[in-house]
């Protein structure tokens, strides 16, 4: 893994002179936060030795590098699914990838499917613990103790002075913010009926298929995380709950701007 790492490395290191301090990944229809970058260099993913290719509509499939409001970032616009036929260690490369770039934090955004009975397609929910029960665990396997500890602690997955931040920014800026557990399942499939029931007893507030793996992968690696889901659909209604991917974009980008907001002073806050 080290040397295809240094690889992937190498090559965008000739692509651009920029250090990130922060990383960004993207989840579906919410690719358009760039906008308000200062972009150096947009690298296609298909370009980066070693690296997957986003297949979903929705992402991009872009690594950008640039400012924001200053600060040197790094944006996963597109990221990578165990559904999409990915191996766990292929959807988790990237994240190692910008560990070794030099990021501190790992911001990430998903589209996730609400199971709280107060949440309302649009409303933002910031992740403070999850549950990965549902999906393959991207520690398995021979163990690297330079990449990080064998047995990682995860009782704060989700930085706490993050979380604290974000509420903060959210009350300024009269952003309605949830907070809650995000449950991670393989996908593709959207969620039966009685699958969203099982969710909602273990605990889950919102559901979704990417995010739990990578988390893990930045906790083990020793970068601080903060991630927050877009509702974009209601699992738990009494009408139809026959739930389009169209329908998830459209959600996605009509609370980007919030989405947006928060991330950026965030990251103008350090």
């Amino acid at each position: 893994m080290k040397a295809r790492l240094q690889d992937a490395i190498a090559y965008i290191r000739t692509q651009s002179s920029v250090t990130p301090v922060a990383g960004i990944v993207l989840g579906s229809g919410l690719g358009n936060f760039t906008a308000n970058m200062e972009i150096e260099v947009e690298i296609p993913y298909g370009d980066i030795p070693n690296f997957p290719v986003s297949t979903v509509e929705g992402h991009k499939g872009r690594m950008i590098l640039g400012k924001l409001d200053g600060k040197p970032i790094v944006v996963m616009a597109g990221r990578f699914h165990f559904y999409e036929g990915y191996s766990v260690e292929e959807v988790v490369f990237p994240i190692r990838v910008l560990k070794m770039m030099g990021i501190q934090t790992l911001f990430i955004s998903n589209a996730a499917g609400g199971v709280h009975p107060d949440f309302e397609v649009g409303d933002l929910m910031i992740i403070n613990d999850h549950i990965s029960f549902f999906t393959p665990n991207p520690l398995v396997g021979p163990n690297d103790p330079e990449m990080g500890p064998r047995f990682p602690d995860m009782s704060e997955p989700y930085n706490k002075e993050l979380i604290a931040k974000a509420k903060a920014i959210g009350a300024e800026l009269n952003i309605r913010l949830h907070e809650g557990v995000y449950t991670g399942v393989t996908g593709p499939t959207f969620e039966t009926r009685a699958e969203y029931r099982l969710i909602q007893l273990v605990g889950g507030h919102a559901v979704g298929m990417s995010t739990v793996q990578e988390v893990i992968t930045a906790v083990h690696m020793g970068l601080k995380v903060f991630a927050i889901s877009v509702i974009t659909d209601l699992g738990i209604r009494e009408e139809d709950n026959v739930i389009t991917h169209e329908e998830v974009l459209a959600a996605a980008k009509a609370a980007e701007p919030k989405l947006t907001a928060l991330f950026r002073g965030l990251i103008a806050r350090g």
